[in-house]
């Protein structure tokens, strides 16, 4: 698998990325300005986060995030892996109880730095040690959501799903992407995303 060929990724998962995510900005615009609201009301420092993560053909971007740690936390420490995590402000638990702290992230699939659907774009200290093999996950944008995402293999390491990952490029079209995004929302409303 040393590139992507077929039509709907080369034109077309574009095409429906940046169609669905206006359409989705315009949907949760209030949401969103109300979650922003929330922030500032509640804990000192800005909104949104930012993290460069490595996208499309090894190339850097800015992914962004509401903010829900608090800003003495440092960017690349390790994750929480509970609501309980001291460094979460009141408002984070809520954000990432639901997911709702990665909303802004359809910005990135407007500018074309990410895919509504995709690998979990990986932060670039981890990536640099990729073998050629693993690399083959930055043939298409990070996605919001994914196969990886949505299996059991995402209590461990981004790095340990990427064989997850590169059956999701293989058998990339538009039938599946469309089947996880609906798993992706099923798994939103049971409120089972943290």
């Amino acid at each position: 698998m040393e590139r992507i060929s077929s039509f709907y990724a080369k034109h077309g998962k574009h095409l429906f990325d940046a169609s669905a995510a206006f359409c989705l900005v315009l949907l949760f615009a209030p949401l969103m300005v109300l979650i922003a609201v929330l922030i500032k009301l509640t804990s000192r420092g800005p909104v949104f986060f930012s993290h460069k993560r490595v996208g499309l053909n090894n190339e850097l971007f800015l992914i962004y995030k509401f903010r829900s740690l608090h800003t003495d936390t440092p960017s690349y420490s390790e994750k929480p892996d509970s609501t309980e995590d001291v460094r979460i402000t009141l408002v984070g638990k809520w954000l990432r109880k639901t997911s709702l702290d990665e909303l802004p992230q359809l910005f990135n699939v407007l500018k074309g730095e990410m895919s509504l659907v995709g690998p979990r774009p990986e932060m670039p200290f981890l990536a640099e040690h990729y073998e050629p093999w693993e690399n083959q996950r930055h043939l298409v944008r990070p996605g919001m959501t994914g196969l990886w995402q949505l299996s059991p293999r995402r209590r461990g390491s981004i790095r340990e799903g990427i064989p997850v990952d590169l059956e999701y490029i293989e058998n990339l079209s538009l039938w599946n992407d469309l089947k996880i995004l609906l798993r992706t929302f099923k798994v939103f409303w049971d409120n089972n995303t943290y």
